[in-house]
Parts: C-alpha cells; sequence; structure tokens
C-alpha cells in the first residue's frame, strides 16, 4: 500500500475468522499490553491468510474498505500508539 497507511487490524474477542478489506495489512494480535509482535502480511492474489502468530484466518472481501471487518470492531487505531 506504498503512499498510503498499512491497515493494522486486532482480534481481542478471539474470531478463528474476520474478513477485511485490504490484501496488505498489520496484524497485532490482541491490543496492547496483550500483542504479539506487529507483523505484516500480504494476500498477494489470494483470497485468505493466516496470521503466524496468533492463527487468526483473514478473508478478503471487496465490499469492506480498510477501516471496516466482519465481524466488526477488529480495526486497531494506530494513533493511541504512543511515540
Amino acid at each position: 500500500m506504498a503512499g498510503g497507511t498499512t491497515p493494522h487490524f486486532h482480534n481481542d474477542a478471539g474470531h478463528a475468522r474476520i474478513a477485511i478489506g485490504v490484501r496488505e495489512f498489520m496484524c497485532v494480535g490482541a491490543t496492547p499490553p496483550y500483542d504479539h509482535p506487529h507483523v505484516f502480511l500480504d494476500m498477494g492474489d489470494d483470497a485468505e491468510i493466516v496470521c503466524p502468530y496468533c492463527s487468526t484466518l483473514y478473508v478478503f472481501d471487496a465490499r469492506l474498505g480498510p477501516d471496516r471487518t466482519e465481524p466488526e470492531g477488529c480495526v486497531y487505531d494506530t494513533s493511541t500508539q504512543a511515540a
């Protein structure tokens, strides 16, 4: 996602599957302080990818934008991170 901010997603609720509207993103696991290393994931041409740290299955859904997930509430707000 050159020229933009890479969306970050979390899985505090422990969902087995999260649908997202992007193919390149960061998974943080749970929100800090219970997060795992923030890992960049790229689906490429595939429609799904599993996070190697938390085993969350992320599935691409073109109907969703970079700021929406299904189930809702899994977008991690990077503006709350300390500088």
